[in-house]
């Protein structure tokens, strides 16, 4: 396979993420709290806007979209919170949700956050030890779906995953 890196989308490379985000709905349609016939008519200002929260996109070298993460701050002191996580099942096995979790992580740090949130369905026991691998654990605060509970990493360590 050739070489793989996680970069920030630039606003002006939103084709790019708008060809990753309709690729994440079309590969996994219940995924993400949308569909891809609503957000395949939207315009350039909010694919644009949409930006404005940093994208991590994991691409070949040759281009090809391996995966996702958006860090989103709801506002200037929340907590910024890891969502829109994907990985290409063709990429899946190779360290890319990794390293888009760490680079999210790594962008928290840099704007001065002591923690990052991400949400995780209980039904999905890979998932949920993916995210205890990384350092994250469950804070007692569910999300707005049955069944979906949020889990925390402080930035700069790793929390006590019990």
């Amino acid at each position: 396979m050739p070489a793989w890196s996680v970069h920030r989308v630039a606003t002006d490379d939103w084709r790019r993420y708008r060809a990753v985000r309709l690729a994440m709905l079309l590969d996994e349609p219940g995924a993400y709290g949308s569909s891809f016939q609503r957000e395949v008519a939207f315009d350039e200002d909010t694919w644009r806007d949409r930006l404005g929260h940093p994208v991590l996109v994991a691409e070949r070298e040759d281009g090809l979209p391996l995966g996702a993460a958006t860090l989103y701050t709801a506002a200037p002191d929340a907590v910024p919170e890891i969502v829109a996580m994907w990985v290409a099942g063709h990429a899946r096995g190779e360290g890319i949700a990794d390293a888009l979790v760490e680079a999210a992580v790594e962008q928290a740090a840099r704007v001065g956050a002591e923690a990052v949130h991400l949400h995780v369905m209980l039904d999905n026991p890979r998932a949920v030890a993916f995210y205890r691998r990384l350092g994250f654990a469950f804070d007692g605060s569910h999300g707005d779906v049955d069944g979906c509970d949020r889990m925390v990493r402080r930035v700069g360590g790793r929390v006590n995953n019990r």
